[in-house]
């Protein structure tokens, strides 16, 4: 029978390091936060090969004694706080007393640090949890950790890290969050012995911003302040109209420590419902305040999650706050209320009436659009471009006889659909986006968008899998500026999308051009569809083990974008529609699953009537 034992210190330390040290950039984390706590005014982070073989933290804080060094070697040794009570009133980043020796445990760990008014310095060395030696040193004051061979007394834990460049990236993004959430620091970041920035101290967090992120995103932001009632909201948020497909350009700080709140994210998305479409996320680096003791950040290891005492009205007031400054943005510019045109990026310029005319009629199973005529007046009215069209020309789409089976119906159509076409007769239109159509059964309701969602994406399968994707050069490139750990992952996936129709090239560190587009594409959209994408990238959502599920993916994505629906279609448009759909072959349903159409029959009809 197994007997109840108490772990030595160093499995104990080892334990705890799995929950504070998940990766190299946790490290970092932790160590940059104890220097910005010993009052810190320049911080130089160093690492290679993404945190694995070095980091190097090296700050100018007030230093540490002999003993002090010492005794923050053990586990919950803390200058933060002295008693329970101090939780209400944490003003630091670290007060556990956790972090220095779960790193000591699972790596080589060198520490130098000098107080204010002595002569000597003191070094220590720990090798995975062991004591090396403890030695005088000279070294000027403040504190130097160096973290080498991560992981080297648990290999485990090595097997689950990222590549390189992926963890180099949360590394960088680690730093720039606390540049950010302390402009007045000067920090230096060096990866591979290669300066990555310097950012010097800076009087406003725009500066920081235009440094750090581009001066794309700072461009793009307007400042705000309110305060009500002990709470105060500062920083920078996006304009309308400005937003992202994913939430990592959402930073918030809560007391100047960077978080992951859902209370103020949502607050923020829903303040914008009226100035972004659907599924678009603002741009916000925004410092909320409070009083310490009505937020608790003792609730994950990590010290990410916060929990407020009042989430209502934290709530309450952020969305207030956002809301006002709109309303300020939209009566210097325009109304934030006009209705937003619900695709994911704002329509370019249209092509002129000049545009090519001596395109040869093409037939109604290869028109991209139900109103593209051959002219260039017709690309104009329907928003698919020449290219669009020798592109939809180039790859029919796959004829299917409807005939040939009788389709499943969704779950929520009355009876079977009947694939008998010629026999629907157009009734008319109804609020630009439903085809009404009689049946000898009773009534269609034809989804426009979903229809041509659904003949896009087949189109586009043929295309990818063929590998001869219509593509055009652009006459000026479109910049574009990333995070790091966008970058990485761009970095990573642009052999696929060169595949495919793109042609993007690095042109600096975090800096890319895209220099052409699939012919499906409108250049203006190029930069937010590739941001979407590695939204995708950046959230798993993206298939990297198979290479078809990936162009099935990249379809179903691109097939969203390619559709531009104009306000009204002819019958013949609509009936052109109609046969494009069933010569698809999953006619029933858009790339999304959503029903391309419903039938109501007699029966249905009647009993709604209550006849």
């Amino acid at each position: 029978m197994a007997k109840v034992r108490i772990l030595p210190d160093r499995v104990a330390n080892q334990i705890a390091a799995g929950e504070v040290i998940e990766r190299p950039a946790a490290v970092v984390k932790e160590l940059v936060e104890n220097a910005l706590d010993a009052g810190a005014t320049r911080i130089e982070v160093e690492f290679r090969h993404g945190g694995r073989s070095l980091m190097r933290i090296e700050d100018n804080g007030h230093g540490m004694s002999r003993d002090d060094a010492l005794l923050a070697l053990e586990r919950h040794a803390t200058s933060k706080i002295s008693e329970a009570a101090d939780l209400d009133h944490l003003a630091s980043y670290g007060f556990r007393g956790e972090a220095l020796p779960s790193i000591a445990s699972v790596s080589h760990f060198q520490l130098q640090t000098r107080e204010q008014g002595s002569d000597i310095g003191t070094e220590i060395v720990i090798n995975g949890g062991k004591m090396v030696h403890v030695r005088e040193c000279g070294r000027p004051v403040g504190t130097r950790i160096e973290v080498s061979h991560l992981f080297n007394s648990v290999p485990a834990r090595r097997k689950f890290l990222k590549t390189d460049a992926t963890e180099a990236a949360h590394i960088i993004q680690c730093v720039r969050l606390y540049a950010l959430a302390c402009p007045r620091t000067a920090f230096t970041l060096i990866e591979e012995g290669r300066v990555v920035f310097r950012s010097p101290e800076c009087s406003t967090l725009e500066e920081r911003i235009r440094e750090i992120f581009g001066r794309q995103t700072a461009d793009a932001l307007v400042p705000i302040e309110s305060v009500e009632s002990g709470l105060r909201l500062s920083g920078l948020i996006g304009r309308p109209g400005v937003g992202r497909g994913t939430r990592h350009e959402m930073i918030v700080f809560v007391n100047a420590r960077p978080v992951d709140s859902r209370t103020l994210n949502y607050a923020l998305i829903e303040s914008y419902h009226e100035s972004l479409p659907k599924g678009r996320y603002p741009l916000a680096f925004v410092f909320f305040e409070c009083d310490p003791a009505a937020v608790d950040v003792n609730v994950h290891p990590a010290k990410r999650e916060v929990r407020f005492r009042s989430e209502t009205s934290v709530r309450s007031f952020v969305i207030r706050s956002v809301l006002q400054r709109l309303r300020e943005l939209g009566e210097a510019s325009a109304p934030i209320g006009t209705p937003v045109v619900p695709i994911a990026v704002p329509p370019t310029t249209e092509p002129s009436a000049a545009a090519p005319s001596n395109l040869a009629p093409i037939s109604p199973l290869n028109v991209p659009s139900i109103s593209a005529a051959p002219s260039g007046a017709g690309a104009r009215a329907s928003g698919v471009t020449p290219a669009a069209l020798r592109a939809a020309m180039s790859v029919p789409v796959r004829a299917q006889s409807p005939a040939g089976s009788t389709p499943v119906l969704p779950s929520h159509s009355a009876v079977p659909v009947r694939p008998a076409m010629p026999a629907w007769r157009f009734v008319g239109l109804a609020h630009g986006s439903y085809a009404l159509f009689e049946t000898a059964a009773g009534l269609v309701l034809l989804d426009r968008r979903a229809a041509h969602e659904r003949i896009w994406f087949e189109r586009l399968q043929e295309q990818f899998r063929a590998g001869d994707v219509p593509a055009q050069r652009l006459l000026l490139p479109i910049p574009l500026e990333l995070d790091p750990v966008a970058s990485a992952l761009l970095l990573e996936r642009l052999p696929f999308l060169n595949r495919h129709g793109f042609e993007v090239t690095e042109f600096g560190r975090n800096f890319f051009r895209i220099e052409g587009v699939p012919g499906w594409m409108e250049p203006g959209d190029a930069e937010a569809f590739v941001r979407d994408l590695l939204g995708m990238f950046r959230d798993g959502q993206w298939p990297d083990s198979s290479l078809d599920v990936a162009r099935e993916m990249l379809a179903r994505v691109a097939a969203t974008k390619a559709v531009r629906l104009p306000e009204g279609a002819s019958e013949a448009d609509l009936r052109a529609l109609v046969s494009q759909l069933f010569a698809t072959r999953s006619p029933l349903t858009s790339p999304a699953g959503r029903p391309t159409y419903i039938e109501l029959n007699h029966s249905e009809l009647a009993r709604r009537f209550q006849k």
